[in-house]
């Protein structure tokens, strides 16, 4: 193997930079060219690559984002979408393909190796953490963390003002972010999809803070939570006990800012076995951290199966509660 590419895909997440960078300087430390495919497969399709060497990744370690961007691409998951990425992929001499990116992107750098014969490898990255073959996707270290400051901050407010503050988390439909955050960041409870939300036991609790000596109280709430979103709960509340409610709603900014130490290192040991695993010759797989190693299972694993949160968390938040 001689020339490989490298291309994000998807919503972005903090440390798909130093994910590039590792991809980059492994493969020309192992004596490979590397082509940066900008906008995805959308830039793939239209040809939109440029040749990365070791300068073109300094000083990105620390940058959230990514560097070769990112875009949605529904035209590719036609043959003619497809035929078109071939096209170029075929035109530039790439002998593997590295994507970066969530189920989606993954998907679609399946459909590459199994359809077209593109040797690919892909690499989990997504603030949700949603993806199977991983304990860890790239980004959701950062993410939690970042909703945990605005808990902290937003505790301060509620503290001052006496109120309820309803705090809503990303993660579609799934509980990852939400649980670690309202755990670190000392809930008094969280909702998740992954657990029937009762809003009559959630007032319960409520109320028996209250009457312990509680001014101040704060929900975590994943933003795929079946109670209807975090404003709903807020009337819904307000109308059960007269709580005065304040909602807030972090969204995109739990996908921006620089990636914390542990993001930078994972994505850094995720990149470089992406490279290792194409000079090997190894196809259709996807690498991820595993028992703190790292390991390489089926690319459709990482959505064929349903990664599940771990509900002792949930129950440990509970305890700490009272």
């Amino acid at each position: 193997m001689r020339k490989i590419g490298v291309l994000t895909s998807g919503g972005d997440s903090p440390g798909m930079n130093p994910c590039i960078r590792a991809v980059v300087r492994k493969a020309i430390y192992e004596g490979l060219e590397v082509m940066g495919i900008k906008r995805g497969f959308r830039g793939l399709m239209e040809g939109d690559v440029e040749e990365l060497h070791a300068h073109s990744v300094s000083g990105i370690i620390h940058q959230g984002g990514t560097i070769l961007k990112t875009a949605r691409a529904e035209s590719f998951k036609t043959k003619e979408g497809q035929g078109r990425a071939v096209k170029t992929i075929k035109k530039l001499g790439i002998e593997g393909l590295i994507v970066i990116g969530g189920d989606g992107s993954l998907r679609g750098a399946y459909t590459l190796d199994r359809d077209w014969d593109i040797p690919v490898i892909g690499v989990p990255a997504s603030i949700d953490n949603d993806i199977a073959g991983t304990d860890f996707s790239i980004g959701f270290l950062t993410a939690v963390n970042t909703a945990l400051e605005a808990i902290d901050r937003i505790r301060d407010t509620a503290t001052s003002h006496n109120r309820l503050f309803i705090i809503e988390v990303m993660g579609r439909s799934s509980g990852f972010i939400a649980l670690w955050a309202g755990l670190a960041g000392g809930a008094e409870d969280i909702l998740i999809p992954e657990r029937k939300t009762d809003l009559d036991e959630v007032c319960r609790k409520l109320e028996e803070g209250r009457l312990r000596g509680k001014s101040s109280s704060i929900l975590v709430v994943a933003e795929g939570d079946e109670a209807g979103g975090a404003f709903e709960i807020a009337k819904r509340i307000e109308k059960k006990i007269g709580y005065e409610t304040r909602v807030v709603v972090l969204g995109h900014l739990q996908r921006g800012g620089s990636p914390v130490a542990l993001d930078r290192i994972l994505a850094t040991k995720l990149g470089t076995s992406a490279v290792e695993l194409l000079i090997k010759g190894e196809r259709r797989k996807m690498v991820g951290l595993i028992s703190n190693q790292i390991k390489a299972s089926p690319i459709e694993y990482a959505w064929k199966e349903k990664k599940k949160v771990d509900l002792s968390f949930y129950d440990l938040s509970q305890v700490m509660a009272i």
